[in-house]
């Protein structure tokens, strides 16, 4: 019998090789997702008249706009996702933040279960 070497088909590599981009493009938004809400929150909640939950909603709506992946579709039609995200978000998430601790990992996981519940839908 004969014995070919180990080769890998270009395709099977190529396939690989989106796989894990997609997997690393998805760690990589939400480390920018919590980044962001962190930032975003410290520099919100400092101002005596803003509460945790008007700085956790104001910070989970702009930071989820980094998240938002470019869409073809016409300016004038309404991003599902997006807002599927945001509602989820809105109201799960915000509560896990307070004045001391803006909880960027704990919202962070929140949006991640929020995203994955929105994409089957």
């Amino acid at each position: 019998m004969e014995r070919r070497g180990s080769s890998v088909k270009p395709s099977s590599l190529a396939m690989v090789c989106v796989v894990l981009g997609l997997l690393m493009g998805a760690h990589q938004s939400m480390a920018s997702f919590t980044t962001c809400y962190e930032s975003c929150f410290v520099l919100c909640v400092i101002k005596p008249w803003k509460t945790a939950f008007k700085c956790s909603f104001k910070c989970l709506k702009d930071c989820l706009v980094h998240l938002a992946p470019p869409s073809p579709a016409s300016a004038l039609s309404v991003d599902t996702d997006y807002f599927c995200k945001l509602g989820c978000s809105t109201s799960l998430c915000t509560n896990l933040s307070t004045k001391t601790n803006p909880g960027e990992k704990e919202v962070g996981g929140c949006v991640e279960s929020c995203s994955g519940m929105c994409s089957n839908h």
